[in-house]
C-alpha cells in the first residue's frame, strides 16, 4: 500500500486521571497508530501528548512506554513522525530527538504538501486575550524557571506538577465552542489569512472538534482530544477532514 496520507492528532493527556484510565487510553492511541501506519507518510502529534512532562539530564517521567515504543517503530519504518509541545508538556529538551529521532516543534510550523499549504501548531497562547496564561507561559518557558525547577528532586517535582495539572482541567467536562468571533485561534487564523493564504489551519489545545471554512478557500480544524472525542484529522492528498476512532 502506498504511503500518501498525513495524519494529525493532539491532546492525549496521558497520565491522568489515574493509571488505569491513562493506560487504556494509551492502548487505544497505539491501536490508532497501527491502523494508519500502512498509508501514512507523515504523522503530526500536535501537543499535550502527556499531561505533564519534564526532562532532567538523566531522568524522564515514568510510563508511556507503549506510545514511545510505537513512535520509535513508526520512525524505523520510514514514517515521518513529528511532535509538538503543548502547554502541559512544553519542557522537552532533546530526549525525543535523541532516543526516537523525531523532531520536536516548540512553535507552529508551515509546510506545503500535495499542492496545499498547512499551518499547524498546538494553538495555546495565540490570538487576542488570555493575557494571564500568556504571562505564565513566558515564565515557564524561561531558562531560569527550567533551571530552578530542575533543582527539585523528581519525586517532588512530578508530584507538584501532577497536582496542578490535574486540577487545571476537568477530565469529563467538554469544552464549548464560543463562536467564530470569540474563538482566539480562529481570530488568529483570519489575521494570518490577511497576509498569506493557507488551505488548512490545524490546532489542538481547545479540546473541541471543529472543521469549518474560514475565508473563501481555507479551512480551520481543531483536532479535539483523546479523552472525550478520540478524533484526528486525515489529509488524503485532496482534502483534510476530521475523523473519529472507535467511536
Amino acid at each position: 500500500m502506498e504511503r500518501n496520507k498525513i495524519y494529525f492528532a493532539s491532546d492525549f493527556h496521558l497520565g491522568i486521571p489515574d493509571y488505569n484510565s491513562s493506560l487504556e487510553r494509551e492502548k487505544k492511541i497505539v491501536r490508532w497508530l497501527e491502523s494508519i501506519e500502512n498509508d501514512a507518510t507523515k504523522i503530526f502529534l500536535v501537543g499535550d501528548l502527556f499531561d505533564f512532562w519534564f526532562e532532567y539530564k538523566y531522568v524522564v517521567p515514568r510510563g508511556h512506554v507503549r506510545l514511545l515504543g510505537k513512535i520509535a517503530q513508526l520512525k524505523d519504518k520510514g514514517i515521518d513522525v513529528q511532535i509538538f509541545t503543548g502547554n502541559h508538556d512544553l519542557w522537552m529538551y532533546g530526549y525525543f530527538e535523541q532516543e526516537l529521532q523525531v523532531p520536536v516543534h516548540h512553535a507552529a510550523i508551515q509546510f506545503e504538501f500535495g499542492g496545499k499549504k498547512f499551518y499547524v501548531g498546538h494553538g495555546d497562547g495565540i490570538g487576542p486575550g488570555d493575557y494571564g496564561f500568556k504571562f505564565m507561559k513566558r515564565i515557564f518557558k524561561s531558562r531560569l524557571a527550567q533551571i530552578l525547577y530542575g533543582f527539585l528532586h523528581p519525586y517532588i517535582a512530578f508530584k507538584i506538577a501532577r497536582y496542578f495539572s490535574y486540577n487545571s482541567r476537568r477530565m469529563n467536562e467538554e469544552e464549548k465552542f464560543m463562536g467564530e468571533d470569540k474563538e482566539w485561534q480562529i481570530i488568529f487564523a483570519k489575521e494570518v489569512l490577511q497576509k498569506e493564504h493557507f488551505d488548512y489551519f490545524l490546532f489542538g489545545h481547545r479540546h473541541i472538534v471543529l472543521d469549518i471554512p474560514i475565508g473563501e478557500r481555507s479551512t480551520f480544524i481543531n483536532l479535539g482530544d483523546w479523552m472525550i472525542h478520540f478524533t484526528y484529522a486525515e489529509f488524503d492528498g485532496n482534502t483534510c477532514k476530521i475523523k473519529y476512532f472507535e467511536k
